[in-house]
Order: structure tokens, then sequence, then C-alpha cells
């Protein structure tokens, strides 16, 4: 019988097909699913009981598993919603991947910087407040000790809504869009005026399967916003901290991003739990999807 999955996502695009076709060469069937779609039925139903998670195309039974390529923003009470769906499939004994807790874990930076601290892996030293006055203070506490700072949205990615602010640019705090209100605050690390770079590292089921150093065009690396993509082999240092990063926030596959200042010191950024992964297939020597895929599929009971 062909076992039957959910691939989680909005916008299925390049990514969305490169999984559909890997699952298809692997002998399963995927539906594109939004989470938006989903809801609940929590009631008991005799004889024959139908899901209490109602999902599209798996009206009469669960989904044998469902990867997730998306958590559409929305609401707090939306996001909460979605991310129920996962939780409750896990509970259900529906193999989710990556579950919601990694993704809660994840998206997050806050807690990703906090996870780094406990297990004592090198990020920069980062804050998060809601108070714009505490933020100017500390804004103007690292600009007097010769730091610039680096002003995130708690969620995001692609770089997107970032903002460095060096020493002597104007005070108070940006209050952009993006911000909304949460000041999530990291010491910029320089890896070196005009020749900006960063690593992202591919790691699933704890091994690293392809990594590359993205090349700005300015401070931010990321490929979206035009970074370009090299291939990087054997840094065994850079694939040591990513597997660490990635068991620091139990995740079953992920993007680590990292980065290496002058000095040559290695710090980690970010940890991806729903990476993009084009720009790195462009350079890496294995099908992506597939390895994705392979892992997940070896879940499935």
């Amino acid at each position: 019988m062909t076992r039957r999955i959910a691939i989680f996502t909005d916008e299925p695009g390049w990514h969305g097909q490169q999984l559909q076709q890997a699952f298809s060469r692997r002998g399963v069937e995927a539906l594109f699913v939004s989470l938006q779609q989903c809801a609940f039925a929590l009631h008991q139903q005799q004889p024959q009981p139908t899901p209490w998670v109602r999902i599209p195309g798996f009206e009469q039974s669960l989904p044998d598993g469902v990867f997730v390529r998306g958590v559409s923003g929305g609401s707090l009470q939306q996001v909460i919603m979605r991310l129920d769906v996962l939780h409750a499939l896990k509970l259900l004994g529906v193999p989710v991947y990556n579950d919601g807790r990694a993704i809660e874990r994840t998206v997050d930076k806050a807690m990703t910087s906090l996870l780094m601290q406990l297990h004592v892996l090198p990020s920069p030293p980062t804050w998060v407040c809601e108070s714009r006055w505490q933020a100017a203070e500390l804004l103007k506490a690292e600009h007097a000790a010769g730091h610039a700072l680096v002003l995130k949205p708690l969620f995001g990615s692609q770089g997107k809504g970032v903002q460095r602010l060096l020493p002597g640019s104007a005070l108070p705090v940006p209050m952009l869009p993006e911000v909304d209100g949460l000041y999530y605050l990291q010491r910029y690390i320089d890896s070196g005026a005009g020749r900006w770079h960063d690593y992202r590292v591919f790691v699933i089921g704890q091994r690293v399967l392809a990594c590359m150093r993205r090349h700005g065009q300015d401070w931010v690396n990321n490929v979206a916003v035009g970074g370009r993509c090299e291939l990087v082999e054997g840094d065994a240092e850079l694939e040591a901290l990513a597997l660490a990063a990635a068991r620091a926030v139990d995740i079953a596959y992920c993007g680590v991003d990292i980065i290496r200042d002058l000095h040559g010191q290695c710090h980690v950024l970010e940890v991806n739990s729903i990476p993009a992964w084009r720009g790195l297939q462009s350079v890496a020597r294995q099908d992506i999807a597939l390895a994705l895929v392979d892992d997940f599929v070896a879940q499935l009971a």
C-alpha cells in the first residue's frame, strides 16, 4: 500500500517540487497542505471514528507522516493553532519533521540564543527586551565600548528587517515595522569589510550533509539578498559546531548559520528549522531533497 504524507506549506515553489519529486522516487505520495486549512474535531464518533485533526486530502485517516516546509504568520492565536496541529499529530503517533517543539525553539531567536549559552556554544552576546529605553541604554553602552550591534526581528529569516547599528549612529533605537516593539540585539561580528562572508551548514540526522560559504555584497550574506555560494568541504571545526548546535535545539534537520570573526573564532548566529537550500544545492554534490526524504522515510512506521 502506498504511503501518503502531507507537506505543510502555503507556497510549494521550488523546494516543494523538489521534495514531492524525491518522495515520488521513494514510492511515497506527497500532498501539499496549508496549516491554515487544518482543523480540530474533538469528539468521539462511533462506530467508525474520523481523525480528530482534520487535514484536507486525509479525511478518512491521518497521513503516514508530515513534512513541515512552512508555518505561515498570523495573529498569536492563529500561530498557536498551527503549532497545536503539529503537536497534536505527534501526540497521535504521526511522525512530524521537524516537529513543533523544534520549530518553536528555533523560529524564536531569543530561545535559540539562550540554548546556545546553556550548552556553552560560542555565539554573539545578545540582549532581548521590550523597552525602547532599555534598548537605547544598551546601545549607548555598547557603542561607548566600540561595539556595533545588529537589530533583528525575533521572528524572521532571509535577512529581512535586519539593521546594523554602528558606533556614532543616531539614537534612539530605530522603530522598524519588523521589530514590532521587541528588541533583539546581537553584537556585530565582523568577518572583514569588503570580504563579508558567513557559513551555512546543513545538518540531517546528526550528520553534516553539506556546507557552503556565503559571500555578501555587503555585511548581510543571505542568498535571498544576493549572497554568492561557495562549497566548503573538510572544515572539522565548522561541522563539529553545527552538530553541537543541532543537538542543543534537539532537531531532526536544520541549517546552522555560523560566522568567523577576524581572529578566526566561530560563532553560531542562528539555527533554521525550515531552511531553504536552493543556494546550497547549486554548489553541493548531494541531492539535498532526496537526503531529507530518505531521513524522513526511515522514520515512518
